[in-house]
C-alpha cells in the first residue's frame, strides 16, 4: 500500500517541475533578450555619438590657430605650438572618443607642464587647466656654436626648462649642479638653494648668483653700489648674514675697499678673503 502511495505522489510531482523549468527558461530568454536589445541600442547610441556633427570638435576659425573649443587655461610660458599639437588629432573628430587621459600624459611630456587636468565638456569642449613649473634659478647648460655660455632655467625639482625668449626671469644663476653629480647630491644641494631662497625671502632678487659648490659654504654674488662682491653665507642663518651685510654695507664696504669676496659667517666680524 505504501508504495502505491509513493508512486501516484511521484507522478503527482512531475508537472511541478515541468512548470519551473519552464519559466526559468522564459526568464533566461527574457534576460538574453534584453540584453541584445540593450546592446543594440546602446551600439545605436555610441554611433550616433560619434557621427553626429554636434559632439564632433570644430577646427580653428582662423589657419594656423588651435581650435577655439579647446580652451586651455593657465599656460604662460609652455610653448604654444607644443600644447597644441597634443590636440591636433582630435580635431574634427567626436568628443565621445577624446582620450582624456592620454592626453594628460601628452601634456605633462611637456617641461614647462607640472599638472594637467583634462576635462570633456558636452557637446563638443574640451577644456585644460595647466599648472607650470616655477623656475628658481638659471644653470650654465654648455656653450653654443658661437663659443658663448648658454643658461637653462631650472625649478624646485631640478628640472631643466628651456628659456621662453619673450619670458623676462628675475632669478639668479645657480652654480654647482654640473652634469657630473648624481641625483642624490644635485637634490641635496638643490634643497639646499631652497631654504635659501625661502628664508632671505623677497631679498632673493639681489642675488646675482648662488654657488653651491661648496654646500657647506653656500656663496651669494650680488651688485653693492658699483661693486660686485660675494659672500660667503656658510649653511645656516642666511636671511640674517646677508641682511647684515645689506643692512651695514657702506662701512664694510669702506673698511675691505679691495675685497671681492666677503666671509660672514662669524658672528662679530667680516672676513675678507679675496
Amino acid at each position: 500500500m505504501a508504495r502505491k502511495l509513493n508512486a501516484q505522489a511521484g507522478t503527482k510531482e512531475t508537472p511541478g517541475r515541468l512548470n519551473t523549468w519552464l519559466f526559468i527558461a522564459s526568464a533566461v530568454t527574457a534576460v538574453v533578450v534584453a540584453s541584445f536589445m540593450g546592446i543594440y541600442a546602446f551600439s545605436r547610441l555610441e554611433s550616433a555619438l560619434i557621427r553626429d556633427p554636434h559632439y564632433t570638435i570644430p577646427p580653428a576659425k582662423d589657419y594656423g590657430e588651435g581650435s577655439d573649443n579647446i580652451r586651455i587655461y593657465g599656460m604662460k610660458h609652455a610653448p604654444r605650438e607644443r600644447v597644441s599639437q597634443v590636440f591636433a588629432r582630435d580635431i574634427g573628430r567626436s568628443l565621445y572618443v577624446f582620450p582624456t587621459a592620454e592626453r594628460r600624459r601628452n601634456l605633462l611630456a611637456i617641461d614647462w607642464v607640472k599638472e594637467a587636468n583634462v576635462q570633456r565638456v558636452w557637446p563638443n569642449e574640451v577644456h585644460v587647466h595647466l599648472t607650470e613649473r616655477t623656475p628658481i634659478a638659471f644653470v650654465p647648460s654648455g656653450n653654443g656654436a658661437d663659443g658663448a655660455q648658454r643658461y637653462a632655467l631650472i625649478d624646485d625639482e631640478g628640472v631643466l626648462l628651456p628659456p621662453n625668449d619673450k619670458a623676462a626671469f628675475t632669478v639668479p644663476v645657480l652654480l654647482g649642479l654640473g652634469p657630473e653629480l648624481d641625483a642624490d647630491a644635485r637634490r641635496d644641494r638643490l634643497r639646499r638653494v631652497m631654504r635659501l631662497m625661502t628664508e632671505v625671502g623677497p631679498l632673493a632678487e639681489k642675488l646675482a648668483e648662488i654657488d653651491v659648490t661648496q654646500p657647506g659654504a653656500m656663496k651669494v654674488t650680488l651688485e653693492a653700489g658699483s661693486r660686485v662682491v660675494t659672500l660667503i653665507l656658510g649653511d645656516e642663518r642666511y636671511s640674517i648674514r646677508l641682511k647684515n651685510f645689506l643692512d651695514n654695507q657702506e662701512m664694510i664696504l669702506q673698511h675691505a675697499a679691495d675685497a671681492k669676496v666677503l666671509d660672514m659667517r662669524l658672528e662679530d666680524r667680516v672676513i675678507s678673503t679675496q
